[in-house]
């Protein structure tokens, strides 16, 4: 006589997670104006937890997967810390005295740092200490875009082995948002507290940029999410970069133009 509440309750989870899988996102047509008057193309995924609502432009694309760049330091971190690669945020590694183009790369680094500068060499000495095996196992337990590492353990999330898409990436930030990724709340929360950009007195925006610069196709991020007393937005966008660095600064133009539209940020 118990079994049948149990496959009643069995069935209703079932049920939650079907319509979870089918989450729908309302299109926003009128957000293309925000990539064709600054000459790009992409798409933006906007998650609304103040009110429910969630936001697409070019859905096709927000389903599509990219290399993630320099936004996969976020899980990077956390994998790095739990690895026992990264101690705190006060452990500081030394540069090697290599010149790079980036200024703020020819220094030693701590955690904050290497996120704020998104020092690529750093992450690459974590990723060869964390090794093939180990990263290809947190990629799993995260279920990481098309979790793959590739033939090179130090360039697979910079050479486009590794993918994800803008509504995994938003998918991914909610989970971390509310410590319930696979690591210690305490990796989680250093990790948030190092993504943050900038704040307000009642706001506060942690995101992150990519730039796939290794391939022919330049293509640039920016994910994150903006923390307000109604409840976080979270956001993910891509564009095709094919000026290079001269379209580097329309991601986060674009994103903050739609955020300022939504109220999630304050008006210049």
């Amino acid at each position: 006589m118990r079994i049948r509440p149990l496959l009643a309750i069995m069935a209703l989870l079932a049920c939650c997670g079907t319509a979870r899988a089918q989450e729908t996102f309302t299109p926003r047509p009128e957000w293309e104006r925000h990539f064709t008057d600054v000459g790009v193309t992409g798409t933006i995924v906007v998650v609304d937890e103040r009110d429910g609502a969630r936001w697409v432009w070019n859905e096709a694309r927000a389903a599509e997967r990219f290399c993630p760049a320099s936004t996969f330091k976020v899980p990077h971190a956390l994998m790095a810390l739990d690895a026992g690669v990264v101690r705190d945020e006060f452990q500081v590694f030394a540069w090697d005295g290599d010149e790079h183009t980036i200024a703020g790369w020819n220094r030693d680094q701590n955690l904050r740092s290497s996120m704020r500068h998104s020092v690529v060499w750093l992450y690459q000495d974590f990723a060869r200490a964390i090794g093939v095996e180990r990263e290809r196992a947190y990629l799993e337990k995260l279920d990481y875009g098309n979790r793959t590492v590739g033939d090179d353990v130090a360039t697979f999330w910079l050479d486009s082995s590794l993918r994800i898409s803008a509504l995994e990436q938003v998918a991914f930030l909610r989970r971390l948002y509310r410590n319930e990724l696979p690591f210690a709340v305490e990796h989680q929360r250093l990790v948030k507290d190092v993504m943050i950009n900038e704040a307000g007195r009642d706001w506060i925006l942690r995101a992150k940029t990519g730039w796939q610069v290794r391939l022919e196709r330049h293509l640039g991020w920016w994910v994150g999410w903006v923390e307000t007393p109604q409840g976080a937005v979270f956001f993910a966008l891509n564009i095709d970069m094919p000026q290079g660095g001269a379209d580097a600064s329309k991601r986060e133009s674009i994103a903050r133009t739609v955020l300022r539209e939504l109220q999630a940020l304050p008006l210049k």
